[in-house]
């Protein structure tokens, strides 16, 4: 463990280049219509050449997605199909429910007569692909609208009018992610450090768009500063009720409800705690959910000191508020990290980055072990303590706390 740590730290220290071996290239295309009469989309994968896939498991354990059709083989078995293509072009199609609510009410996903909003990921049901050997899918994702919309915005770069390509690295199937909108929409665009921002909502919604953008020029060197990375392209999307009051990521993404203030009077900042989970993209297993999310908080806080919008007082002030709200904490490690327990991970984030500081003569920061987490596909506390004692240069006592037990 300490050895693989240290290597991942190094890495985060120095710079490291990697080769990729030449794939034969295939092309995937989704292509959605967006019926708001039905509340759906019609969804359609198009391969264009289906050997290139020897077979995708399609799961039925969501009654939204209905009337599947197949080019090839469609074989159903107990709560999944199988689908293996037809050589040449093989499409597949399905219809999908837009709108979607949590269990209080409250929409995740809503289509009404004059616009979309949603996550890219609704518009497939769970698949498990196959993919034959030495083969690349080049996917894109095309919208046709309904009269009268006037475009669409996602997270992923445009490469026509409504069309875009998708490229994840992290994924070897590439299919839509993201949170996306389309509609009667109003956009406003920046473009920060080399990363295309874009703050979209459906028209009369009342979100702050400008207000959000302000925001984000004043903040965003100092999370390149303390990411060394930033995604290509970045929308902001937004809405009011019934939509969820809340924010909430996604890949190259972020949704923020339109009353939800940009600062909050306990000092912190929504939309800058997403946007630290759209940059560092760090997930967690193993109960470790208080790193992800205390990680956030930290910079949501952090980055708007740093940037010049807190005084030391106030800082001040948003410790002691942490401090009474996380007063009953006895231990970080949950698979969910609730307000209290997030608000003591801000604080123990807080007194671990001095340590830091001092014992590396503060040639190292809490910067360094966020981007060291960074590399990792997902992080434990394990992990995190690893990599603390290689920056603080062995064992030390608040790596024992009784918090990570």
């Amino acid at each position: 463990m300490a050895a693989r740590m240290l290597a991942v730290l190094a890495v985060v220290l120095m710079s490291g280049v990697g080769a990729a071996q030449a794939a034969k290239r295939i092309d995937l295309d989704y292509r959605v219509q967006l019926v708001p009469e039905l509340d759906q989309a019609r969804v359609e994968m198009v391969l264009e050449k289906g050997e290139a896939v020897r077979g995708i498991v399609v799961l039925h354990d969501d009654p939204r997605y209905t009337d599947f059709e197949a080019d090839g083989e469609w074989v159903p078995e107990e709560g999944r199909s199988i689908w293996r293509p037809s050589p040449g072009k093989a499409r597949l199609r399905w219809n999908v429910q837009v709108t979607e609510a949590r269990a209080n009410g409250a929409l995740e996903a809503r289509m009404t007569e004059d616009w979309a909003l949603f996550r890219g990921e609704d518009l497939l049901p769970t698949m498990e692909l196959t993919q034959a050997e030495g083969v690349e899918l080049v996917t894109r994702l095309q919208f046709a609208l309904p009269k009268g919309w006037r475009g669409v915005e996602t997270g992923w770069p445009r490469i026509g009018e409504n069309r875009f390509r998708i490229d994840d690295p992290s994924r070897l199937f590439d299919r839509p992610s993201g949170w996306m909108l389309a509609g009667r929409i109003g956009s406003r665009r920046a473009k920060l450090g080399e990363t295309n921002v874009t703050v979209a909502a459906p028209i009369g919604e009342k979100v702050r768009r400008m207000d959000i953008l302000t925001l984000l020029t004043f903040v965003w060197p100092e999370a390149q500063n303390a990411f060394h990375r930033s995604p290509k392209k970045l929308l902001i999307v937004g809405a009011g009720d019934p939509m969820w009051r809340g924010g909430l990521s996604g890949p190259n993404s972020l949704y923020m409800h339109a009353e939800r203030p940009l600062v909050s009077e306990n000092g912190t900042s929504s939309l800058v705690h997403e946007l630290v989970h759209v940059f560092t993209r760090i997930r967690d297993t193993d109960q470790s959910d208080w790193i992800t999310e205390g990680l956030a908080e930290y910079y949501a806080i952090e980055l708007l000191r740093r940037a010049g919008g807190m005084t030391e007082e106030r800082y001040q002030q948003v410790r002691k508020h942490l401090i009474g709200w996380s007063r009953d904490v006895k231990s970080l490690r949950t698979d969910n990290a609730t307000g209290p327990i997030t608000a003591r991970a801000v604080l123990y984030l807080q007194d671990l980055d001095r340590e830091i500081r001092q014992a590396s003569k503060n040639r190292h920061s809490l910067d360094d072990l966020t981007r060291a987490l960074m590399r990792l596909d997902r992080v434990t506390t394990d992990d995190f303590i690893a990599l603390s004692e290689a920056l603080l240069g062995g064992p030390a006592p608040i790596l024992k706390s009784r918090l990570l037990r």
